[in-house]
């Protein structure tokens, strides 16, 4: 697949890796709807994009919510027509230890809400953007497609992210599952699982947070959004590549 030849979703596109992914596609002339539950980040990407040679639609979407995916879809195939490239990128995070002592000696437990809001967004939100993306490609006879999941190396597992990893370990086994499904289509489906990366998501963390984390990394630092872009570029290109999440990384290992 060529960059100027592709009709692409890209969820939670407002910062970080999605809006990385949006401006980069964009450069190469594709079209592109971009989603994300903050209508003023989508704002901002669509005054970065101006004068890039692709084609930007910007609405709000919250991939957890099934009526508003499906609207969203629709109003991508209206404005730009079918899709051919699906990036499924949004995801938040609700950290915290499954149970813990706090400091006046009670036990306290990660509530179940914090698990759901990140089980939601982080797997259902794919699940539910991927069957009514990839619906409409087979309707429509639409091949090639591609469906490209963003993971995370937390998949494999992180104390104090039960919900993240779990969302993400889920991600690589729907990956797989979806690619064997879809092949008979034309449709590929694949992953990947950046390491810490400089984004909004990091900052986020505390400072000695960070710094544990980067002491993992054997390259000695956290990666930037456009080596993450290389990955998906790669996948895009490569039309042999399906069923498999790819790690950028730097060499991390947090087990």
């Amino acid at each position: 697949m060529h960059i100027d030849t592709l009709t692409a979703l890209v969820t939670g596109a407002a910062q970080g890796l999605g809006r990385c992914f949006t401006l980069e596609l964009l450069k190469g002339g594709a079209r592109v709807m971009a989603g994300d539950l903050h209508e003023d980040g989508l704002e901002a990407l669509a005054r970065e994009a101006r004068g890039l040679p692709g084609t930007l639609v910007t609405a709000q979407l919250d991939v957890s919510h099934e009526a508003t995916v499906k609207a969203f879809i629709g109003g991508a195939v209206q404005r730009l027509g079918p899709p051919n490239l699906l990036v499924n990128n949004a995801g938040i995070l609700r950290d915290g230890l499954l149970v813990f002592r706090d400091p006046e000696g009670f036990v306290r437990k990660l509530p179940t809400s914090q698990w759901k809001q990140v089980i939601d967004t982080n797997l259902t939100g794919p699940y539910l953007m991927t069957r009514e993306t990839v619906a409409l490609m087979i309707e429509q006879a639409v091949r090639p497609g591609l469906v490209v999941n963003i993971s995370s190396v937390t998949g494999a597992g992180n104390a104090g992210q039960s919900n993240y990893a779990a969302s993400k370990a889920g991600l690589d086994a729907d990956t797989r599952t979806w690619a064997l499904e879809l092949a008979p289509h034309g449709i590929r489906v694949a992953g990947i699982a950046p390491g810490l990366t400089d984004t909004p998501m990091a900052a986020a963390l505390s400072p000695d947070k960070r710094s544990e984390l980067v002491s993992h990394i054997p390259l000695g630092r956290m990666g930037e959004p456009v080596e993450i872009w290389a990955g998906l570029k790669f996948i895009i290109e490569c039309d042999f590549f399906t069923g498999r999440v790819l790690s950028i990384d730097g060499g991390a290992s947090y087990a």
